[in-house]
């Protein structure tokens, strides 16, 4: 599952990457395509300026005329007796025109305009020679100009000669950007951009405001070509917020992959946790039966010796060690019948379904009578219970046997894990409007991490396949539901191997 997940990312992160370097690839082609645009338009804006003046120059056209070429054609009607004759000629004239208005800083131009000139002859006559044609019956002229050669052979002497001319003499800033704005927005790129002309790689005076020269966002192509077809200039666009408009593009889809995939891992970690927290429920559980059968097992077996030992002829007749051995069978069953309450008790505060009355009673009382349940299993191990019971104020809203049982609870874990003579000190003291009931013991306390879990229901530290103390993981469990039921706080301070001491706090009544 984790390797089929890695991957799902790994190929989600691929055609994102991917899509982002499409976008990438389509955004350089259209600024491209613009630029290109920009250029060729500006040169035909300014070669076609020029160009429509020079044919305006209708009154300094004096020129000389050279016949570059010339057809002539004859064909003769042998039907009707008629001579055709066809000539055409290919004209170059030579002008040399003052160079004001082209603004070019010469005195004087040379221009070459090509033209034609076509004549079409009808002759009528009986001779088989040229000598026999006489004067024509018709005779039709045209001349015109060769557009193409004449425009071509323009544009190049045009080239040359504006080359050496300013660049900003020859385009604006306006137009730039207006010719640029209308095709980027034509192929939906509608943000900022600055743009300059570099000649040679230094920038020229035709340029933006906020231009700044970065090889590595810039976009370039070349402009004002000479009559070689070479050019020092070069155009070149960047755009502030590239980044932003070329995700834009992706972002939907990046948005959708990253909700879907965080729900996919949100998902798997999710069965995850469950898969470890059933498996250490199943270890709690388990180890809670092996706990539980334990505790029974030793009353059990008590209970059929003693059973046995009654049924025998020779201790039945003797009434003392009959009833020694029913006080041992009832003692055993009142143990068994404790643990079995123990249990129900949690279930019950799971459900809610203990009902639990409180009075005014004095805290004082519940300890003095909690210690008298365990005096003489103290006594009995040599070791010694001191109070210091300092508050001045103990009274609190409380039921008394259910707290009461609290106390028993935490005293009763003081001398299991004393591994020598518990030695338990037991302090009350006033906080605010509240009092506080310390219980603390010198046995063989617990790491860090026991202590935040020993609350938790069926929880006991591993201590390996060591199982010297008795227990199912319920009492401290249940200390906690009820101090909390009162309104209270139960926490633990312990250090391995130095003890513990557990910290009741809970508010006092007027």
């Amino acid at each position: 599952m984790s390797l089929s997940l890695i991957g799902i990312i790994a190929i989600q992160a691929y055609y994102i990457n991917d899509s982002v370097n499409n976008e990438k690839e389509r955004f350089k082609f259209n600024v491209i395509k613009a630029l290109n645009y920009v250029s060729n338009t500006i040169e035909e804006n300014e070669s076609e300026q020029y160009f429509s003046k020079f044919l305006g120059l209708d009154s300094e056209k004096k020129a000389d005329e050279d016949a570059v070429s010339q057809l002539l054609i004859y064909q003769k009607n042998n039907s009707t007796k008629e001579m055709f004759v066809y000539r055409g000629d290919v004209l170059e004239e030579n002008y040399k025109l003052t160079s004001s208005l082209f603004d070019i800083g010469l005195d004087s131009i040379d221009i070459k305009n090509i033209t034609t000139k076509s004549t079409t002859e009808i002759y009528s006559g009986n001779g088989d020679s040229n000598k026999d044609i006489k004067s024509p019956i018709s005779k039709i002229i045209r001349s015109g100009s060769i557009d193409e050669a004449q425009r071509l052979s323009f544009e190049r002497g045009f080239k040359e000669m504006r080359k050496t001319y300013p660049i900003h003499k020859r385009v604006s800033e306006n137009e730039i950007k207006k010719l640029l704005t209308e095709k980027l927005k034509k192929d939906d790129i509608d943000i900022d951009f600055e743009f300059a002309i570099y000649s040679n790689n230094l920038a020229t005076k035709v340029k933006s405001d906020n231009f700044e020269y970065d090889p590595n966002s810039s976009f370039k192509v070349p402009i004002f070509y000479d009559e070689n077809n070479q050019t020092p200039y070069r155009l070149h666009v960047n755009f502030p917020d590239d980044r932003k408009f070329i995700l834009s593009g992706v972002i939907g889809m990046i948005l959708l992959s990253i909700t879907f995939t965080s729900i996919i891992i949100l998902a798997y970690s999710s069965a995850l946790f469950q898969l470890v927290k059933q498996r250490k429920i199943s270890e709690i559980k388990t180890d809670f039966i092996n706990n539980m059968t334990h505790e029974f097992k030793t009353p059990i077996a008590t209970i059929n010796l003693a059973i046995d030992s009654i049924k025998n002829p020779k201790i039945i007749d003797d009434k003392e060690k009959v009833l020694r051995y029913l006080g041992m069978i009832k003692e055993e069953n009142k143990r068994m019948h404790a643990q079995v309450e123990n249990v129900l008790r949690i279930s019950k505060l799971e459900k809610n379904e203990l009902n639990i009355s409180k009075d005014r009673v004095d805290l004082h009382d519940l300890v003095e009578d909690a210690l008298t349940h365990v005096e003489l299993i103290v006594e009995d191990r040599q070791g010694y219970i001191k109070t210091f019971l300092d508050a001045e104020t103990s009274s609190v809203l409380a039921n008394e046997t259910h707290f009461t049982n609290v106390i028993v609870n935490i005293l009763d874990n003081a001398i299991k894990y004393s591994p020598e003579a518990p030695k338990i000190e037991v302090y009350t003291e006033n906080a605010g409007t509240n009092i506080l009931l310390k219980i603390k013991d010198y046995g063989s306390g617990m790491s860090k991490a026991a202590a935040k879990r020993v609350f938790e229901k069926f929880y006991r530290e591993h201590t390996g396949n060591i199982h010297n103390v008795k227990g199912h993981g319920l009492g401290l469990a249940y200390v906690k539901r009820i101090v909390e039921d009162h309104q209270g706080h139960v926490s633990v301070e312990s250090e391995k191997d130095k003890g513990s001491t557990f910290i009741i706090k809970l508010p006092l009544i007027s």
